[in-house]
């Protein structure tokens, strides 16, 4: 059967872009992985005037494509922006409006976020930018339901993430969603990175850090849970287990994760869930215990709510089989 088409993904650049964040949707999306099965994708980095465009660590990039590649994409991707607060050219901004128009996923990396409400497509939305900037975005455009304390956010068409590193994690998750996570789970591997980070990015903003030694007790306990999902969990059990009180406990648990106990379970569990729809037969059922749902019930609930589909639906689509296939 021959190969699907490959999907077309437009990376807007710009005078001074940081070669880092131009990379993230490049590496994740661009490397070359047909040896090991992976969808292909055409990566084209475009700009509103194509040609040489100055980088902000010194020194030069030739983009060979114009916003016509955006005409063609599924995918947009602007992987940051200027932070004087500088709009964006008129041209881009029509582009992006455009390709929403017609059912394009848009993604806004970082200060990227700041062009995609620029063009309106965050309005009366969830969305997320770089937590340094947060409170000026949110001044900026009162019409975006600004999330500052997360990694990234999904609204379906469109995608938001916060700064530099989490671009990383909203691409994968992107690759996740489309694609499944095993495909997510290989590059990652391939760039040497965490395939799915649960914390949020209030982790990164200045504050005081925990004490060494309740931080430490922390990361054994995780390593455990991680291989004790299908049981369930009381907090005082765990806290206990980390030698620490309820209390304080559950505020180191959030100030190291980003999240809190019973959410990062939950979504352990959902991930470990994907994985088991998509390498074993194992009825949906057994898939509910092994995950630490205890029914299928609950299951199909959570699995709906997180990913949009039935875990039924989700292994037609994502399973080894389907996949070869």
């Amino acid at each position: 059967m021959p190969a699907p088409p490959a999907e077309t993904i437009a990376v807007v650049a710009f005078d001074g872009i940081s070669p880092f964040h131009l990379s993230v949707p490049c590496m994740v999306f661009g490397e070359d992985r047909t040896d090991t099965g992976a969808p292909r994708f055409r990566v084209q980095v475009c700009a509103p005037e194509p040609g040489p465009l100055a980088t902000n660590a010194g020194f030069t990039l030739v983009v060979p494509h114009g916003l016509d590649a955006i005409r063609r994409a599924q995918i947009v991707v602007v992987p940051s922006w200027r932070d004087d607060g500088s709009p964006a050219p008129p041209a881009l901004i029509r582009a992006l409006q455009a390709a929403h128009r017609r059912g394009a996923t848009v993604v806004g990396l970082c200060l990227g976020a700041f062009v995609l409400a620029e063009a309106g497509l965050l309005d009366g939305r969830p969305a997320t930018t770089h937590w340094h900037l947060a409170a000026a975005f949110a001044k900026q455009y009162p019409k975006v339901m600004l999330q500052p304390e997360v990694l990234y956010v999904d609204d379906g068409n469109v995608l938001t993430s916060a700064g530099t590193a989490a671009g990383i994690d909203c691409c994968l998750h992107l690759l996740r969603v489309r694609y499944g996570a095993d495909t997510a789970n290989r590059a990652a591997r391939r760039m040497v990175v965490a395939p799915h980070r649960q914390g949020g990015q209030a982790q990164y903003i200045q504050q005081p850090v925990p004490a060494a030694a309740e931080r430490d007790r922390l990361t054994p306990l995780l390593e455990w849970l991680g291989r004790h999902l299908q049981t369930p969990h009381e907090l005082d059990d765990l806290a206990q287990r980390a030698l620490m009180s309820r209390r304080t406990f559950t505020r180191r648990f959030r100030e190291s994760t980003g999240t809190t106990v019973g959410q990062w379970l939950q979504n352990q569990r959902l991930a470990l869930a994907q994985r088991l729809l998509e390498t074993t037969d194992r009825s949906v059922e057994r898939v509910a215990a092994d995950a630490g749902f205890g029914s299928a019930v609950l299951l199909r609930k959570h699995f709906a709510a997180a990913f949009k589909v039935s875990p039924t639906v989700y292994r037609r689509q994502f399973s080894q089989e389907a996949v070869a296939a």
